[in-house]
């Protein structure tokens, strides 16, 4: 969730050619990456960091390659409703169920790597539909954002929410089963925790004794007291956002509550940090903001964690914290974690986490992994000078890769970048690499095959290999986007090019290869199919290569110095290990790019001891075979090959059989 600007945030501290390959099934070439010949001593510190560490991954896949999550928007996944009709109800356009995550749809997940499932939109948020009957009181779409409502505005953290159900009154039970279910299947289980803000009509039903709800003990005649989980404008009352362009709650429907008001007295900061009683249209007008002990002026009202803290383990920081008095809704969150931990959830999503002070962070973290050593936690951080300070003193397992990486990938498939930027981002963050989460598409971004994104899923193949491969980072993958969905659909609030979250709605291209609940692609087309396939080969690759977790080396740069028919639309790196190399090659152009020789610097063919001849590589995606040429006493080695538009190669070589 980062589609709004904030007015309040927390402080920062401190060889032979082969024959074509069919147009989308090309071949993933990963060629040996390179650095520039010459290179600052800071430079060397930072590869050398990069290279230091190739101990197996903490949340590694069958204990060999790294993570790979798969996100799901749960009540989408098992949809099979085509209407699409915009503010369509949940009859009218259908709603998928925890009981449609079936042992064939979890099998069908496990295929393309995954190791870990991110059920999006569990926790119970606001939705607009009537389920007084089980005695949850009706939102107000006037503060609910779409028919479906945002998960981001979770309005009782000890519940699930109802829709997902096949019997509302079992949701809970019905989640624990699909827990299960996906541990049976070898998927370990990650929900959604929103830190930063809760529903404005937040009420707790299932809440375990002794927890009060967010806001009960507030003293609401002060703007802020520690203990108050909310911040207040007091002697005002909240008003509703005025819609822009025509905005009606529900399309214009009528509704016993859609009234343009919405009762709040006093009025709360919305979760964005918005202060005013009535917040703008594009504030998250839905939510409103927790108070973690941080003054209106952004000074603290906590012990502050000493900098050295940054060195030291989820042992020691629990140790700091025990004793000491802390804000309220530290304490809270605190209880929502270990309720699901209790549960069997392996791990949380922390949406927003830079919006709270990093002391939080390691007084949360620290005591989920003192229950769950394993436990796998990802958070949002949008600003890179934050990175380190929330993977160090935080405690955090993971960080979205988005502000650097991701979007110099984007600027790249969409031809307004070029491949130099990801060099230079993997050695700046050399240090953190294993931190640092890659993905195309997630529920915040557009879809790859949007017209405002790259307009077809074939773009996104060489950016898929890249962002996959480059790193011992975990890759995530969006639902649907195996299939090419172009997130098209108009269904109400907010706009296409990324699939709703906000409405009830089927995802075409997904509902395809979902064939009734088959999974077979028994209703795609032979595009889809065949994206579908090359998914499968890659993300086994990403999730069970042993080189995954071995040493990176750039080829980039010093193929554009050396490489006649390379250029900036190319990039090139490789994986390995003391026995086995993975040469990455990507093409970004939709061109055929022939008689290209990638080069290996003289650092690669020394530390391998490559002897004079030839040594084969062969493509792990499509199996053609390629040759490494090494000139006498090692003074060069160059692999020639074509690339296809838009196409990749991952050569794997054996480097005992030079030896």
């Amino acid at each position: 969730m980062h589609n709004a600007s904030t007015s309040f945030t927390v402080k920062p501290r401190f060889s032979a050619k082969r024959a074509p390959i069919a147009a989308l099934c090309c071949s993933v070439l990963f060629l040996l990456s390179c650095s520039p010949a010459e290179k600052s001593s800071q430079q060397t510190e930072k590869e050398n960091m990069m290279q230091a560490s190739t101990k197996s991954h903490p949340h590694a896949a069958q204990g060999q390659g790294k993570p790979v999550v798969y996100q799901v928007f749960t009540r989408l996944f098992g949809n099979t409703n085509t209407t699409n009709k915009p503010w369509g109800t949940l009859e009218e356009n259908g709603v998928g169920k925890f009981s449609d995550f079936d042992d064939a749809a979890l099998k069908s997940i496990k295929e393309l790597g995954a190791s870990y499932i991110w059920y999006t939109g569990v926790p119970h948020h606001a939705v607009i539909n009537d389920y007084t009957a089980y005695g949850i009181d009706l939102d107000d779409p006037d503060v609910v954002k779409g028919r479906a409502g945002s998960p981001y505005a979770v309005k009782d953290y000890y519940d699930v929410n109802p829709d997902l159900a096949d019997d509302p009154a079992m949701r809970l039970e019905e989640f624990e089963a699909l827990i299960e279910r996906s541990h049976a299947n070898d998927l370990k289980v990650i929900i959604d925790i929103v830190p930063n803000h809760v529903a404005r009509a937040y009420k707790s039903l299932n809440k375990p004794e002794g927890v009060s709800d967010f806001g009960e003990k507030d003293d609401t005649t002060v703007e802020y007291a520690r203990d108050n989980n909310f911040y207040y404008v007091v002697g005002e009352s909240f008003e509703v956002p005025i819609g822009e362009n025509g905005y009606q709650a529900l399309g214009g429907e009528p509704h016993p509550l859609a009234d343009g008001k919405f009762a709040e007295t006093p009025a709360k900061w919305t979760g964005n940090g918005a202060r005013a009683p009535q917040p703008s249209f594009h504030d998250w007008y839905e939510t409103v903001k927790v108070n973690y002990g941080v003054r209106p002026d952004g000074t603290y009202d906590f012990e502050r964690l000493p900098e050295e803290y940054a060195n030291k383990s989820v042992v020691e920081h629990a140790a700091f914290w025990k004793g000491k008095s802390v804000p309220d809704s530290w304490i809270k969150f605190e209880q929502i974690v270990h309720y699901w931990l209790d549960k069997g959830v392996d791990g949380f999503r922390y949406d927003m986490a830079e919006m709270v002070p990093v002391e939080f962070w390691s007084y949360l973290n620290s005591s989920i992994k003192a229950k769950n050593p394993n436990a796998f936690l990802l958070a949002e951080v949008y600003n890179p000078t934050l990175y380190r300070e929330y993977l160090q003193l935080g405690k955090m397992d993971y960080l979205y890769d988005k502000v650097e990486f991701y979007d110099s990938l984007k600027l790249l498939m969409q031809g307004k970048g070029d491949a130099q930027a990801l060099e230079d981002i993997q050695l700046s963050l050399a240090d953190i690499e294993m931190h640092m989460l890659h993905f195309l598409e997630n529920h915040d971004e557009q879809r790859i095959a949007s017209p405002d994104f790259a307009g077809s899923a074939e773009k996104g193949l060489p950016a898929m290999v890249v962002s996959a491969l480059i790193s011992r980072s975990p890759t995530m993958l969006y639902f649907g986007q195996d299939v090419g969905e172009d997130g098209s659909e108009e269904t109400g609030f907010g706009d296409p090019t990324r699939t709703t979250i906000f409405d009830y709605a089927g995802v075409p291209a997904h509902q395809r290869w979902m064939n009734d609940g088959k999974f077979d692609g028994g209703q795609s087309s032979s595009e889809e199919k065949a994206l579908r396939a090359y998914y499968e080969r890659l993300m086994q690759i990403s999730a069970e290569h042993p080189t995954m977790l071995g040493k990176y080396e750039s080829l980039h740069s010093f193929n554009v110095k050396s490489s006649e028919n390379y250029s900036e639309r190319q990039f090139s790196f490789v994986r390995y290990t003391d026995t086995t190399a993975l040469v990455i090659v990507s093409n970004f152009t939709e061109q055929k790019v022939q008689d290209l020789s990638i080069k290996l610097p003289l650092k690669l063919i020394t530390e391998w001891e490559l002897n004079e001849g030839e040594l084969s590589a062969v493509d792990l995606v499509n199996g053609y075979e390629y040759k490494v040429a090494v000139g006498k006493k090692r003074s060069s080695a160059e692999i020639n090959i074509e690339l296809d538009a838009l196409s990749s190669v991952v050569l794997e070589i054996n480097l005992k059989a030079s030896k």
